[in-house]
């Protein structure tokens, strides 16, 4: 295997990835999860402020940031096989601090256990050809192209998403399934509205997840692609909880489905949900024992789970959402996390006080804003966050204030924002 600091990789290391998704990067989380060494997928995009910080609490044993490294770190691995654990993505719950999902080393019995279920939900063949939409350090695009290769079929890769390129990638590669989120289906609606619909009869599978919805966008696509292809789950960074047919969905509007197979959705009288998982499905936050007992609770059924979202079940099992975490923006279909932002927008000079937040976004589900006291000006601000931020984390609305709305305790009332920039 590769060196790293003068041994080579070993069982239950960990490799941060830092480099554009490609088939070379599918393949080396492939190869490094035979070899039960743990890739750490990141958005190449991170600052050098950002990518610090999310590491120091990973303990990577080797950080790969440009293509002659990954082609190094692939020779030195062996020849794919079955994946012994799930890469390790991170999430950054209402903290603000990154923490990595860890899976553990499974044995062979839970490992196949594992990928067997994605085989058998999604229906994963050797004829199948996986269009990726999304970028491969997100954790949806990255099991299904994962899945679609363990199955003997192949994976096609457009690069950065681009409608013209996805759809001359759709009538040169006939792919038979994809994955994408609201705002993909958004664009590709718009783009075909001007050039025409390609022949989308190639497709068995299009499921899509991470933000609501719009129900027009959801009618058109249900219209569209073949009877039966389509498809909404509910899932985070953490685990897998319902998958739910379109026409399930056009006979239920607003529901995400029932429970996979193998797990138990349960709702407290607050409206918080939970998921009792099978043993390869479970999980910890790597290094945080603390927010692990949060996550975390016995019940008849076993250990269930939960990340905070607040919805209601059917007496069918149906579940709908009522809310995301608290705070949480999905723009996009990416998660930001307003503290995160604010621990960097802090720093900036000529910032007092600052909250963000979310607002409904046509495009992009939600955009991102940002309440500012201080004197810091907007071209300010901007700078600042460009140097500091991902894109998708960057405000695209500021606002400035004189003293931001709290409670009597001093929680910023976002609410109370996010209503003002609505009106």
């Amino acid at each position: 295997m590769a060196p790293v600091a003068n041994r080579p990789l070993i069982a239950g290391d960990r490799v941060a990835l830092l480099v554009p998704g490609s088939h070379a990067y599918v393949d080396a989380v492939w190869r490094l999860l035979t070899a039960g060494v743990f890739p750490i997928p990141l958005d190449p995009r991170l600052t050098d402020t950002e990518r610090a910080r999310i590491l120091a609490g990973l303990e990577p044993t080797l950080v790969v940031t440009d293509e002659e490294q990954l082609a190094d770190l692939r020779a030195g691995l062996p020849a794919p096989g079955l994946p012994l654990g799930r890469p390790m993505h991170c999430t950054s719950g209402t903290t603000g601090v990154p923490k990595g999902v860890w899976s553990g080393l499974l044995c062979p019995a839970d490992a196949e256990a594992l990928w067997a279920e994605e085989r058998d939900l999604w229906g994963f063949t050797a004829d199948d050809v996986n269009l990726v939409l999304s970028p491969l350090y997100h954790s949806a695009p990255l099991r299904f192209a994962l899945g679609t290769l363990l199955a003997g079929g192949r994976v096609v890769i457009p690069g950065p998403f681009d409608p013209v390129a996805v759809t001359e990638a759709i009538e040169r590669e006939r792919p038979t399934t994809m994955f994408c989120v609201p705002t993909h289906l958004q664009r590709l609606l718009a783009h075909w509205d001007r050039v025409g619909v390609p022949d989308l009869s190639s497709f068995r599978l299009v499921a899509h997840a991470g933000a609501p919805c719009p129900t027009d966008v959801k009618r058109r696509l249900i219209g569209l692609f073949p009877p039966g292809s389509t498809w909404e789950f509910y899932g985070s960074t953490e685990g897998q909880f319902t998958a739910c047919r379109s026409e399930e969905w056009l006979e239920r509007p607003g529901t995400v489905g029932r429970a996979r197979p193998g797990r138990t959705m349960t709702v407290d009288p607050d409206g918080t949900l939970w998921c009792v998982v099978p043993e390869f499905a479970r999980f910890s936050y790597y290094g945080d024992p603390a927010k692990n007992a949060e996550a975390w609770r016995e019940t008849p059924q076993g250990p269930a789970f939960s990340v905070g979202d607040l919805g209601r079940i059917d007496d069918e099992g149906y579940v709908y959402l009522d809310g995301r975490r608290v705070d949480l923006v999905i723009s996009g279909g990416v998660n930001v996390y307003p503290t995160e932002v604010e621990q960097v927008l802090g720093e900036c000079p000529g910032v007092d006080d600052v909250a963000v937040y979310g607002v409904p976004d046509p495009e992009w589900g939600q955009r991102v804003c940002a309440a500012v006291v201080g004197s810091a000006t907007e071209a300010d601000l901007a700078s600042y966050a460009r140097e500091h931020l991902a894109p998708p984390k960057r405000p695209k609305t500021w606002s400035f204030h004189d003293a931001l709305p709290r409670t009597l305790t001093g929680k910023v009332l976002r609410s109370t924002l996010r209503d003002a920039t609505d009106s």
